[in-house]
């Protein structure tokens, strides 16, 4: 699978991403970058955007960077750090660049920043990288 079939696979397919409105926006070799702009369903009981809602575009950006070489790939640790409140009306970027892989790990950082480029989350995210094909998915 080349990159736009890959960004193609996971826009297709990741049914949360769609609910929640996120955009994957680009896919290359170890990069890609998501998208989803805060509503009223994305806020939490002190209306303040859902960390779930955050973690979500963060972990898609993960899942397609992590992916982008066209191999199985599945999450094994996460962490995340909230820095500022996310609002309604933000639009929310999540840029994703793999920073380490073997043939069997890859460690990608994740920054969420608002549409005035400030930080609102950093999510670093472990994968195992599977023998499989990403492609054997949908076989």
């Amino acid at each position: 699978m080349n990159t736009q079939q890959i960004a193609d696979f996971f826009r297709e397919r990741d049914r949360l991403a769609v609910h929640l409105g996120i955009e994957l926006l680009e896919v290359s070799e170890g990069r890609s970058v998501a998208r989803m702009k805060i509503t009223d369903c994305h806020l939490n009981g002190v209306d303040v955007g859902h960390g779930g809602a955050i973690f979500t575009l963060a972990d898609l950006a993960f899942a397609a960077c992590s992916n982008s070489h066209g191999t199985v790939a599945v999450a094994v640790n996460i962490s995340i750090s909230y820095l500022r409140p996310a609002r309604e009306g933000d639009l929310l970027t999540a840029t994703a660049e793999e920073v380490s892989m073997s043939p069997k790990i890859s460690t990608c950082l994740i920054t969420v920043t608002n549409q005035a480029g400030d930080k609102v989350a950093l999510f670093q995210g472990m994968a195992y990288r599977k023998k499989d094909p990403l492609e054997s998915v949908i076989a």
